[in-house]
Order: structure tokens, then sequence, then C-alpha cells
């Protein structure tokens, strides 16, 4: 088997080992994705699961609909074994909002799901790291780090 990449409104499909990729969102077509990295990284790593991309295969955020994108990420959420949470937070272009509302919810609804990642000095993450400790969810600083453990490299 190998990797599957179900990018954002693509059919939702079941799979044993699965990864959805939470985290800050480009909301236009020149900035780039942290995602694209990741991607490399998991396929460097010879991952043959399922990843949630909740970004459209073909950046065009013409496509995007609001309650559309909401849905499927909420089936792909729950679809997922893993909720990989990457907060590269930059207040101008990433501020990441929505993926504090999205860290809440699921430290409410399935703390056992998660992940949590962020480089060095990311601005605004006391309170999700907070919660990450007294949860006991692994936290990570580093990207391929993170997507290694994911993967089942614990160490």
């Amino acid at each position: 088997m190998s990797i599957n990449l179900v990018y954002a409104k693509e059919e939702i499909i079941s799979s044993s080992k699965s990864i959805f990729l939470a985290g800050p969102s480009p909301r236009n077509n020149i900035d780039k994705s942290w995602r694209k990295e990741a991607i490399r990284i998991f396929k460097k790593n010879n991952f043959d699961g399922t990843i949630f991309i909740p970004e459209y295969r073909i950046n065009n955020q013409e496509l995007f609909d609001y309650i559309d994108q909401i849905e499927w990420e909420e089936e792909a959420l729950n679809a997922a074994d893993i909720i990989l949470f990457w907060v590269p937070r930059d207040l101008e272009k990433f501020p990441g909002f929505t993926t504090n509302v999205e860290w809440g919810y699921w430290i409410a609804k399935e703390p056992s799901k998660l992940l949590l990642g962020s480089p060095d000095n990311t601005p605004k993450m006391a309170y999700l790291n907070y919660y990450a400790d007294k949860l006991e969810i692994p936290k990570f600083n580093d990207l391929n780090d993170i997507i290694k453990y994911a993967i089942g490299d614990k160490q």
C-alpha cells in the first residue's frame, strides 16, 4: 500500500492508518502551505496510510465554500486515527483562529487522538501548550519529529 492523500471535498475513505493535518491554512493563492513539507516528510518515511489535507488539491480559493469545508473537515477529523496539529502561527498570514477552536473541541472530545506541534517561539501557544501538558498530549517543536511520532517512530 502507498500513501493516500485526500484533499478537501474529496471522498473520505476509511483507512486503518489515517492522519488529519490540522493547523493554519493559506487564505490566498500566494502564501505557501506547511502541509507540502509535511507530505514530503510522510513520503520520505514511507508512510502507507491516509492523510486528510484540509486544502484543495489545486490551490484555488474561488472553489472555497465555507459550510462545505466545515462539513468535510468534521467528517475527516472523525475518520482520522490521529489529528496532528501543527501550528506555524504567523499573526499576519496564518493566525490560526480556527485551529484554536478545533483544538479546544478535540481536547474535550477525544484528546487521545491528538498531537501538538509548533516551531520554537511561535506566538500565542501558551494556552494550547497548557492543555497539552495537562492532558499528556505529546508536544513537538519540529515538523519532522511530530510526523515520525505520528507514523509510529515514538523515539
